[in-house]
């Protein structure tokens, strides 16, 4: 990869690709840093961190979220609006016939994901400052005039301001990703959730190294036995979302007027992870949603603690027990569905059948379909049984750190689900870059 950076830097327009990608996360680097007016980070960032999912999107916002910034509620609205388009895009006729109508249904489809994303923002922005600012008391009613108008008028003005602030936040932060992916290099999007990763894990490691020189050597062994897991982490997740099964096809030739066609073999590549991180992603949120739903309408009931304790991964032993369970129940639904919305064994078969060719010892047609929808069942299991590992290696990390006392800000820190967002993002970014160069560096047959 190392050398694919250095070619992209001799070739001016790649370069200059480069330099744009970076400025824009430059830029976006510095609104997460922006102060909002009115509200408490410390008593805010308490609360977000005992929430699973919510501590995983503050490490993609690159820890705007849990420091109450401009940028707080970071990329997720567009990605989760983009993720329901394209849903809807199986079910709804008009969203299918706009994603077959080339680069105009594109971009009709794109301006309906920004007002999806609008809404999403909105929704969230007053989901956390009612669930976290407000009844978390997290929000300095002073600085709204609470003397003047009231407690209850306060809250009101607060949450107004903050939802317009943190919803133009997030819209900003999609234009920057748009603007990347026009302009730059690799998907916006993505690199948006990269760069917020790597700065959350980099703060924390300068903060340890810092305590190494001011008079805490031990923590060097820390930072060593991370620094150990995180590469044995990088060797095996990249393994793994390399590996794929290959079906091979033969075609038959076929004489078309004077000239004969086919003849030739190819093969079917079938990925382990190919549904990436998704699974994870919309697992995590989905199980928070029961803690969210009781703290916004039963809030500080025995009720509201039970819920947290079941789906929090936190507390009694039958509470991580129960969070385990289900949090792997959705990653393997989840694993399945998103297997199915991109495999669909049916068109593969139609398609090989009719360009004359056949997977060897199965027939044509039905068989094929059947034969192809078993092999990817199988390696959907396989994919989500790996990513159910992803999601419990840090818990286990925590319960094995807890029991020896050793400090676990650092596991906390860089999750493997980070690491397997960050380990994608790079391999998918280095095949761009390589594939920027191969078109610049190509020159023909003739030369």
């Amino acid at each position: 990869m190392f050398e694919t950076i250095k070619n992209c830097f001799k070739n001016k327009e790649i370069r200059k690709k480069i330099w744009i990608t970076l400025l824009i996360l430059l830029i976006f680097r510095l609104g997460c840093y922006i102060p909002v007016p009115g509200m408490n980070a410390d008593s805010f960032a308490s609360q977000i961190n005992d929430v699973s999912f919510l501590e995983l999107m503050s490490s993609i916002t690159g820890g705007s979220l849990a420091n109450a910034t401009l940028f707080a509620l970071g990329i997720s609205p567009y990605i989760n609006a983009s993720i329901i388009i394209q849903l809807l895009s199986v079910g709804i006729p008009y969203l299918e016939r706009l994603s077959k109508q080339g680069e105009e249904g594109r971009k009709k489809i794109a301006q309906i994901t920004r007002y999806v994303t609008i809404a999403l923002a909105v929704a969230q922005a007053i989901g956390i400052i009612v669930n976290f600012g407000i009844q978390g008391e997290a929000i300095e009613l002073h600085l709204f005039g609470e003397a003047g108008i009231g407690t209850t008028g306060a809250q009101w003005i607060a949450g107004i301001f903050l939802t317009v602030v943190y919803t133009a936040g997030a819209m900003l932060v999609m234009w920057l990703g748009e603007r990347i992916t026009e302009y730059g290099v690799s998907n916006g999007i993505s690199l948006i959730i990269f760069a917020g990763i790597i700065s959350t894990a980099g703060s924390q490691l300068v903060a340890k190294f810092i305590d190494v020189f001011t008079g805490s050597p031990e923590v060097l062994w820390e930072i060593a036995g991370f620094i150990i897991l995180t590469v044995a982490e990088f060797t095996a997740i990249v393994a793994v979302d390399l590996s794929e099964r290959k079906i091979p096809v033969q075609y038959a030739k076929q004489v078309k007027g004077r000239r004969m066609y086919g003849g030739q073999s190819s093969v079917i590549p079938m990925r382990i992870a190919g549904a990436g991180v998704m699974p994870l992603i919309f697992a995590f949120a989905f199980i928070s949603v029961p803690a969210m739903l009781a703290s916004l309408f039963w809030p500080g009931s025995d009720f509201e603690l039970g819920v947290a304790e079941w789906f929090s991964g936190s507390g009694a032993w039958y509470g991580q027990l129960i969070y385990m369970v289900t949090l792997c129940l959705f990653i393997f639904g989840f694993s399945f569905f998103y297997a199915s919305m991109q495999f669909n064994p049916e068109d593969v078969s139609k398609t090989i059948q009719q360009n004359g060719g056949f997977i060897q010892g199965i027939r044509p047609g039905r068989p094929t379909a059947d034969y192809l929808k078993r092999i990817n069942n199988r390696i959907t299991l396989f994919g989500a049984i790996y990513l159910s590992l992803v999601a419990f290696i840090p818990s286990i990390l925590g319960i094995i750190a807890s029991a020896l006392s050793w400090n676990t800000d650092l596991i906390s820190v860089f999750s493997t689900t980070g690491i397997l967002i960050v380990v994608s993002v790079a391999l998918e970014l280095d095949k761009q870059l390589q594939s920027q160069l191969m078109m610049k560096n190509y020159k023909g047959f003739l030369k």
